[in-house]
């Protein structure tokens, strides 16, 4: 019988309430125990798919090929459990299928409203596709008082109700300042945050509290007081050096601990916390070091590309090195500025991406690491400026681009309209922008005796995909005469998966997104590889 634990949050956003239940849920699961989790967000959107990283971060896919919140990928790092696509709603989606329901007169002519009909989508989702797991942990995005939250809080109240108390725990992330010119620590705001909570119904059982430095014992007496919940439920998690200590903060705190007392369950197993303990204590003792560029157009906003920051430091782990990451924008890099920008850099990463803007940067950008021989890695869209890059100047094609981004040019990066995935037709659109890209898990070859072969030590790979514009096939002969391999392919050989350059000491480029499958604790091969080609160059 699955147990529902609900994380709400209050005083300002983005404290951490995906890090903390990541982190909680990768708790139970060493002490045996099976857990999902869940992400519900706010915004009207069905999907984050056609949001700006400089609106929403990073869009997560999923191995089903949902476009979720990047909540999702701090789930599955932690945890290691593949999300779904039944993982992650929006008020969005909520109310589109409310509404397409009321429209085939699926209410039979009653009056639609928020509560019950809105509410009850949302237990529906709450409740789908559970199966045996014995913790379900649901996070509710944005903060308590939010008009667009309410629907939300107010479904997890009746579902309390309506499921058990006793079979369904809250708890309220809140943020407790430090006011510097008082000296103090001030817990109001957290008073007022759970006020709110609980004048919408919702009395949170467990209180966290995010704060810049140790709370005393006093203060959070003070917020067990008014805030109606016992002093062993007040628990503090003070700002972390790196992420990865935030299991073992929460383990300190006894987190996990009062999970369990709530439901009257124990341990099955100890929590094993070793993992975590060497990984933070390479990523924060290591002397060694490496550069690596990140040339893109979302770089001034660190949560753009968080899987791949993550990736890269995950491969500086394998490697015992730590990651130092340049962020270069891409929109107005200069030919002349190339040089003395990447002078220190061992390595160059061109991530993905949509649209025109700062191509140009990154083409010359991925000329000078081919000629220079530094250590090169392109995924999805920087794949695709590679093979424009290495079109223009080493087959002569002046006019070579993409389809995506010039109607007149030579394409060979071009519109493919539809997908064979697990041998159903997905069908792709140039007009309906939303979730009609390649997406989720698809299969590729790789070719006997090529580096990334000897990187994956495998002949097929399965990896996540998000683009609407793929390589164009014609040109393959005479790429690979000129020393541009496609050393991994779609099983049926239309569609090129992965590049690599002969006479160079690293350079490849992949048309899916491995960032989204690397976790600390298991790094992905390609960063792995990528990371120790830089370590190398001199």
């Amino acid at each position: 019988m699955a147990r529902y634990i609900f994380v709400t949050g209050g005083v300002v956003s983005s404290l951490g309430k995906g890090l903390s239940s990541a982190s909680l849920a990768y708790l139970l699961k060493s002490q045996g125990y099976k857990v999902r989790l869940r992400k519900m967000d706010p915004y009207l959107n069905v999907d984050p798919g056609t949001m700006s990283p400089f609106q929403h971060g990073e869009v997560f896919v999923t191995d089903d090929g949902a476009e979720t919140d990047l909540d999702l990928g701090h789930y599955e790092r932690f945890t290691n459990i593949s999300s779904k696509q039944s993982d992650n709603i929006t008020t969005g989606r909520i109310y589109s299928d409310v509404i397409k329901k009321e429209r085939k007169g699926g209410y039979l002519g009653k009056t639609v409203q928020v509560i019950p009909h809105i509410t009850n989508r949302i237990k529906e989702f709450i409740k789908k596709d559970i199966t045996n797991e014995d913790f379900v942990i649901c996070e509710i995005g944005g903060t308590v008082g939010d008009i667009e939250s309410l629907p939300f809080v107010e479904a997890i109240r009746q579902f309390s109700n309506e499921y058990g108390k006793s079979k369904t725990l809250f708890i309220h992330l809140t943020f407790v300042p430090f006011l510097k010119s008082s000296d103090e620590i001030k817990t109001k705001p957290t008073q007022h945050s759970v006020k709110e909570l609980r004048s919408i119904g919702v009395q949170p059982d467990i209180i966290i509290c995010r704060s810049q430095q140790s709370i005393p014992l006093d203060q959070r007496k003070k917020i067990s007081l008014f805030c109606n919940v016992p002093i062993e439920n007040v628990i503090e998690t003070v700002d972390v050096r790196t992420i990865y200590e935030a299991p073992i903060s929460f383990y300190n705190q006894k987190l996990d601990k009062q999970v369990l007392k709530f439901f009257k369950l124990k341990p099955k197993k100890r929590a094993n916390l070793s993992p975590w303990k060497k990984i933070t204590k390479i990523v924060l003792n290591t002397k060694k070091s490496v550069n690596i560029a990140i040339i893109g157009k979302y770089v001034n906003l660190k949560d753009a590309y968080k899987s791949l920051d993550e990736a890269l430091v995950h491969g500086g782990i394998a490697n015992n090195v730590k990651v130092n990451l340049i962020r270069i924008e891409s929109d107005n890099l200069k030919n002349s500025e190339i040089k003395t920008k990447l002078k220190n850099v061992s390595g160059l990463l061109i991530p993905g991406g949509f649209g025109k803007r700062g191509t140009e940067g990154k083409i010359s950008a991925i000329k000078y690491a081919r000629e220079k021989k530094i250590p090169f890695l392109g995924i999805c869209f920087g794949m695709q400026m590679a093979i424009v890059e290495f079109a223009r100047n080493k087959l002569k094609i002046k006019n070579a681009g993409s389809s995506e981004l010039d109607k007149k040019c030579y394409p060979v990066i071009g519109l493919i309209n539809e997908w064979d995935k697990n041998g159903k037709i997905i069908k792709g659109t140039d007009k309906n922008l939303g979730g009609t890209m390649r997406l989720g898990l698809y299969e590729a070859k790789l070719r006997n005796n090529s580096a990334i072969n000897k990187i994956y030590k495998s002949k097929n790979i399965r990896e996540r995909h998000r683009h609407r514009y793929e390589v164009n096939n014609s040109l393959k002969a005479e790429f690979e005469n000129k020393g541009l391999i496609f050393s991994g392919m779609s099983p049926d050989n239309k569609l090129p998966e992965i590049i690599e350059l002969k006479n160079h000491p690293w350079f490849i480029g992949v048309q899916f997104h491995p960032e989204f499958k690397s976790r600390p604790l298991a790094p992905h091969p390609l960063f792995s590889s990528f990371i120790k080609a830089s370590k190398n160059h001199k």
